[in-house]
């Protein structure tokens, strides 16, 4: 058995999962909207395609799939996933993760953070950053709902591409709600 639960168990977890979670899509093709990124030729479907990844920064609306798209990027290049709040971590989580993310490429495995609200950290929060980024020692991707050129300082701005995701058309609504219901 592969699973640590059961079938039932799996399906009774899953069925506590927020609504989100449990309609999150699995595959970028499953993504609704963001065309723009995502279509043929878009700069994210060229990625997903060579397999790699530059840091990243997705702003947008709540609720346009930022996260998604870090968690499928993540599950497409098989990296070590690790995800931080900008509300609840500070300087010292960052470094602990940084040195966690420096063992684990000794090891031969790469690290994705990935920093919800990345906006709000401060200036020394995103100065610890930029050793990590600019090495390579991790693949950033942060999601913001405001503008990076105006809350991220500009010397960790210039260290990752910024990708705007637009908010869902009342089509893609529907078509996020169906498959729910599916």
């Amino acid at each position: 058995m592969d699973s640590l639960f059961t079938e039932q168990e799996q399906q009774e977890l899953q069925s506590n999962a927020p609504l989100a979670d449990r309609v999150r899509p699995a595959t970028i093709e499953d993504v609704i909207g963001q065309e723009h990124l995502l279509g043929t030729g878009a700069p994210l479907r060229t990625f997903f395609s060579s397999g790699q990844f530059p840091s990243i920064l997705f702003w947008g609306p709540p609720g346009v799939g930022k996260t998604t798209l870090a968690l499928l990027i993540a599950k497409h290049i098989s990296y070590d996933f690790i995800r931080l709040s900008a509300i609840e971590s500070g300087v010292k989580e960052m470094r602990e993760v940084i040195s966690k993310a420096e063992l684990m490429r000794r090891k031969g495995k790469r690290t994705l953070l990935f920093i919800d609200e990345i906006h709000r950290f401060n200036k020394s929060q995103q100065d610890a950053l930029l050793h990590a980024v600019e090495k390579g020692i991790v693949t950033l991707v942060g999601a913001t709902t405001e503008n990076p050129s105006f809350e991220v300082n500009a010397a960790l701005l210039s260290r990752c591409q910024v990708y705007r995701l637009r908010s869902l058309t009342d089509e893609d609504i529907r078509a996020v709600l169906e498959h729910a219901i599916a």
